[in-house]
């Protein structure tokens, strides 16, 4: 019988899925991406879908412990530190935020505005390292190319691979961001799909297919590894990178790319409030953010 309690929650949206994971023995609990929301026309931030993450806490009586993020997202707003403040917990990321932060910082021309050595968040993780919720182990796999940060979460039969690899009939992640490699991430796929065939993988976003009329999330290496229209079994490295990189070529810029990075890259925390007590975001002009 599974020691580990996996609740769902499916943000609209951005078609983001959160995860909140517990130790059944001891209600000891992490929630894995958590999103808030973004209004671009008039800049607010809005909490919904990280209010029923609390309210599911609190409903339940979990203790949280971990915050956990996959990666510096391009497509939500994280909402770590809004439900850190809420409930307590630590947020954890893999190390190479700190390439992220770098290449970003360039980019919004931040200066020395933003510190990049991943202060921001409360750990950084190595690769291969082990973290405990309750008497559960959580082990830290890193899984670049989507972006030179990314990591998967490991946790008994369950692995939490945020945007590296889709549902079989979506297939994978974009890997034209800043540091992103196709080569990079198709080797990353390989040490997911080289865990057990029954491992369950659980996936950070999902954006339905031509032959799927419902959201799913869940689905398992074997399944993967037989179905994956990027990635099945055969599919040699070269393959993949022609058409990653084919794709990829065509993709547009996530919508919510701007304010999400910059605050993502900060664990969520807003920029400092200037004299008037307000917190900027800022907007570079012809900018090209691939490769």
């Amino acid at each position: 019988m599974s020691k580990l309690n996996i609740q769902s929650f499916f943000d609209q949206a951005t078609q983001t899925v959160t995860y909140v994971v517990t130790d059944k023995a001891t209600c000891s609990t992490a929630v894995i991406d958590p999103v808030l929301g973004f209004e671009p026309s008039s800049g607010k931030l809005t909490s919904e879908s990280a209010d029923k993450i609390i309210a599911y806490l609190d409903e339940n009586e979990l203790r949280l412990e971990w915050i956990l993020e996959t990666h510096a997202h391009a497509d939500h707003i994280t909402a770590s530190s809004y439900i850190k403040g809420k409930r307590g917990g630590q947020i954890g990321i893999g190390e190479h935020i700190k390439t992220v932060q770098g290449a970003f910082k360039k980019i919004f021309n931040l200066h020395s505005e933003l510190p990049t050595d991943g202060s921001q968040f409360d750990f950084l993780f190595e690769d291969g390292e082990i973290i405990s919720l309750g008497h559960l182990n959580i082990q830290v796999m890193h899984t670049p190319g989507h972006t030179p940060a990314c990591v998967s979460y490991l946790i008994e039969d369950a692995a939490f691979v945020g945007d590296t690899i889709f549902m079989p009939d979506f297939g994978t992640a974009r890997a034209d961001f800043p540091n992103g490699s196709a080569s990079t991430l198709y080797q990353s796929i390989q040490k997911i799909l080289s865990l057990p065939d029954q491992t369950r993988i659980f996936v950070g976003h999902d954006y339905k297919s031509d032959t799927r009329d419902e959201y799913a999330w869940e689905t398992t290496v074997f399944q993967e590894k037989r179905n994956n229209i990027h990635v099945k079994t055969g599919t040699s490295e070269a393959d993949f990178i022609r058409r990653r990189e084919s794709r990829d070529a065509n993709l547009p810029v996530p919508k919510l790319l701007l304010p999400s990075i910059q605050l993502n890259i900060r664990a969520g925390k807003l920029p400092e409030k200037e004299a008037n007590g307000v917190s900027y975001l800022k907007l570079p002009l012809n900018m090209e953010f691939g490769g």
